[in-house]
């Protein structure tokens, strides 16, 4: 199986639109004002040798990089490129593929000669929409999506139960498919520092730590194991969410009110269009300067939007309220069906 990504895909969208940008540090984020309070969606590969970073704010990508060009975000434009794109994968010979976000995907194959297959990959992407990417090829959907960083960029590489060790064993477990800032924290906490020690570490201790279910799993992805089945069904979202990031605190607990009413009713229409009840519902407060707070609440199963209005309205009173309000974010969890397969829905501010 392969794992297709595309090489700083925003920002080589931007650069298709703007020739003039290519081989410039470009930066995209926000409404692309650095003056005002917004994160890095993307940087090109000039501007991330400056160390700007995805979700960096953009005030400090600015001062990283004071000649860099600041774009906004335009999700409609990266969504036409990315439909081109995935459209392509699906166009070749015996893939299935599986979509995992707007920048890549897996593809399953038969293939005897997975490199040759990979590289005929590029160029069909390269040919349709201009654009750039990486191929990783595994056994396992772990090993194929970890390989592609060994190939970045343009390139292609192989992990498989063979080389897994050899190449990964010496490396952080925070170097993992899965594994971010705080769970290494917690690895480390065990005396799990390396992709070899949790390979090797024992399941008890592993499952005392993280539960029945996550304690295995981490054992399985440092041994680079799990599924090795594409599959190609639709992903059904589990929820819907926004999130505002305001220019001004609020301060009152009127303007407050007001801004949790305007998010919940933005996410209710994306769930109206699901046609699913929603059962749960999280509020993120994030107080000046930078502390976040989340809230959630089950409620019994409803379409009735007063009703949820009403509920998400009950969490306000967790909100403290002397402390100035920078962001707000809203989530509402929907029913499942039976036979869904279940995944994540980009939404538009990144949450």
């Amino acid at each position: 199986m392969l794992h297709v990504d595309l090489d700083q895909f925003i920002a080589a969208v931007e650069v298709l639109r703007h020739p003039e940008l290519a081989g410039k540090p470009v930066i995209v984020g926000g409404r692309g004002d650095p003056s005002e309070r917004a994160v890095v969606s993307t940087a090109s590969y000039e501007a991330r040798a400056f160390g700007v970073g995805s979700g960096m704010p953009l005030r400090i990508a600015a001062r990283k990089v004071p000649d860099a060009v600041i774009l906004p975000v335009d999700a409609d434009t990266y969504l036409t490129a990315s439909h081109e794109v995935m459209e392509t994968l699906r166009e070749q010979p015996g893939a299935t593929v599986q979509v995992l976000g707007w920048d890549e995907a897996f593809v399953g194959i038969s293939a005897d000669a997975p490199e040759e297959y990979a590289r005929q990959i590029q160029r069909a992407v390269l040919e349709r929409t201009q654009l750039h990417c990486s191929v990783g090829i595994g056994d396992t959907l772990v090993r194929a999506k970890v390989a592609t960083g060994f190939g970045k960029p343009r390139g292609v590489f192989r992990l498989t139960a063979e080389n897994w060790l050899p190449v990964m064993g010496e490396r952080p477990t925070i170097d993992l498919w899965g594994v971010g800032p705080k769970i290494s924290r917690r690895l480390l906490g065990l005396g799990i520092r390396t992709v070899s020690e949790l390979a090797s570490a024992d399941s008890d201790v592993l499952v005392t730590e993280f539960g029945p279910k996550m304690g295995p799993w981490f054992g399985l992805l440092g041994r680079g194991e799990g599924e090795r089945i594409v599959d190609d069904t639709p992903w059904v979202a589990r929820g819907h969410s926004r999130e505002t990031t305001y220019q001004r605190d609020l301060e009152t607990a009127g303007e407050v009110s007001a801004a949790v009413r305007e998010l919940v009713d933005r996410v209710l229409d994306d769930v109206d269009a699901e046609g699913r009840p929603v059962v749960g519902l999280t509020l993120k407060v994030r107080y000046a300067p930078f502390a976040t707070k989340i809230f959630t609440k089950k409620i019994p199963e409803t379409t009735d939007r007063a009703m949820v209005m009403a509920r998400a309205m009950d969490l306000l009173s967790r909100i403290e309220q002397d402390r100035p309000i920078r962001l707000l974010g809203f989530r509402a969890e929907m029913a499942m069906p039976a036979d869904a397969r279940e995944g994540h829905t980009p939404t538009r501010s990144g949450w």
